[in-house]
């Protein structure tokens, strides 16, 4: 793959590609084509493993230098092709649409979105309470190393043996190390963590200047932190042959036999525990999936040590549906909730009844709205271009605003909230004058992008472009309505409720 864009076919499925010479990890110049790449050539060892597990995303749109966050949530942007499956909310009501990276195309589609790291759950859909493997983080402290970390694996290991449970070991492609016991026998986490717990406390108990059990960065100096809290229905863990964004290089998280660990032990061969790409699809073409048994070996934990294990019984959990209030006569005024991870904020677009009427462009960033003046509107047709003037940023507050700023204010006048929801942003940085995102609003959904002239002088100019396939089609009836309250530009005027008092002064006549 060359270029900076382009569209493939893989299997079936069409897929757009971009920024394919974007370099994103420096010190290799591997450049997110090499990733795509990658993840194909990787993609029939892989995909047993991710087949059926939701999947948290670990997206670097600028690379491993740049900022990076979780994708829990499916974004608005993802194809109809790939599947996902929901999981309730933990801590409110609704759920968590979760993608399944179960086939090549969405594989790629996933690489694309420079999501470097794949992270699955330990189980599968639909049985979500059901781990099919345990498994134990090995993080060393400060003045410990991988070295440590191969040290209490191999101790590990033989606690393990005694109790007849076979398990594989994995590079973490970063400083640790992890090792997985095969279960695939229908044991629930009530059932998987406390044992884990008990374990890593046993194996403090036996190597206490080794071993730590407890979380406390502070406690783990010189020590090896047995991470077993992993064994929960809301943690994931970095897949097997996924990459790492933990360096300037690409390393992978890789399986690696017993008798490497204890060649590394005795000879500390520091450089055998990291592999790049090359090297790892290198080494699977040579050995093969040291992890397929990890999939299909069926173990039961020891019957009188889950016997001693404490179990709490949960609650019932009720979940309320969520009514689909877009399709109500009366819409409540709800304002949509942030994402606590990942690409969803907010937006609103705001019909303002200045000395022009115009409509203003608000995207929730960096703690503000970077907003931007379109005197015509969002384009609504394909590959329409919109002149969109940069103004101040405004406070978050003001993504709710609908009222008036009184006469010989800044901007005096009456603003609608035309429409309001979430973009999840699929490329770009404000900063270097392109964003690429999807608008998942009462009114608007699909793609849309904002690029700034290059001819920037004293203030720069920016459009605002439709993009994606589809136009978006708005009714004549919601061109004129406010999708927060449902009232027209009129209505608002005579009845304001809410008063915006400018901290700018006006503009001189």
């Amino acid at each position: 793959m060359a270029g900076k864009s382009g569209t493939i076919q893989v299997e079936s499925r069409s897929i757009s590609l971009s920024n394919l010479d974007k370099v994103l990890y420096p010190a290799a110049g591997f450049i997110k084509a090499q990733v795509i790449d990658y993840y194909v050539r990787i993609s029939r060892y892989i995909l047993p493993h991710l087949k059926d597990r939701p999947i948290t995303l670990v997206r670097y749109p600028e690379g491993v230098r740049g900022e990076h966050f979780f994708e829990k949530n499916a974004p608005g942007h993802t194809p109809n092709w790939v599947k996902r499956f929901a999981v309730p909310h933990r801590v409110r009501t609704g759920v968590i649409h979760y993608i399944l990276i179960n086939d090549l195309p969405t594989l790629v589609w996933a690489a694309n979105l420079a999501s470097l790291e794949l992270h699955p759950f330990l189980h599968r859909a639909p049985k979500i309470n059901s781990p099919t493997e345990m498994v134990f983080d090995l993080d060393p402290g400060e003045g410990a190393d991988i070295f440590t970390c191969v040290r209490v694996a191999l101790l590990v290991r033989e606690v393990l043996d005694e109790l007849k449970l076979q398990s594989f070991a994995k590079v973490s492609g970063s400083k640790g190390l992890q090792l997985y016991v095969p279960l695939n026998s229908g044991l629930s986490y009530d059932v998987v963590k406390p044992f884990a717990k008990t374990f890593a406390e046993f194996m403090e108990q036996r190597h206490p200047d080794l071993v730590i059990s407890k979380m406390p960065k502070n406690l783990r100096s010189g020590k090896v932190f047995i991470d077993w809290g992993q064994n929960t229905e809301s943690k994931t863990t970095i897949g097997v042959y996924s990459l790492r964004a933990k360096s300037d290089r690409p390393y992978v998280s890789l399986p690696v036999t017993w008798d490497e660990l204890i060649a590394v032990q005795r000879g500390n061969a520091r450089e055998s525990l990291y592999f790049e790409p090359e090297a790892a699809l290198a080494r699977l073409a040579k050995i093969g999936d040291l992890f397929a048994p990890v999939e299909k070996l069926k173990q039961k934990l020891p019957k009188e040590i889950v016997a001693s294990v404490k179990r709490t019984p949960k609650m019932l959990e009720t979940y309320r549906q969520k009514r689909d209030f877009s399709r109500t006569s009366e819409p409540p005024p709800v304002i949509p909730e942030r994402s606590r991870q990942g690409a969803t904020r907010r937006f609103v677009i705001q019909k303002h009844a200045a000395s022009h009427l115009h409509y203003d462009f608000r995207l929730e960033m960096h703690g503000v709205l970077k907003s931007w003046a379109v005197p015509k509107g969002p384009p609504l047709v394909k590959e329409e271009k919109r002149l969109a003037m940069p103004t101040e940023d405004h406070p978050l507050d003001y993504l709710s605003f609908e009222g008036i700023i009184p006469k010989g204010q800044y901007g005096g006048g009456t603003v609608m909230v035309w429409d309001i929801g979430t973009y999840d942003l699929i490329e770009g940085n404000f900063f270097k004058g392109y964003l690429k995102f999807y608008l998942q609003g009462k009114k608007l959904k699909g793609e849309w992008v904002l690029t700034r002239s290059r001819d920037d002088g004293d203030r720069p100019k920016w459009f605002l472009i439709k993009g994606g396939e589809k136009p978006a089609k708005i009714s004549r009836v919601a061109e004129n309505r406010s999708a927060l309250s449902g009232r027209t530009m009129e209505q608002i005027a005579k009845n304001p409720e809410r008063e915006w008092q400018s901290n700018r002064p006006p503009r001189a006549t």
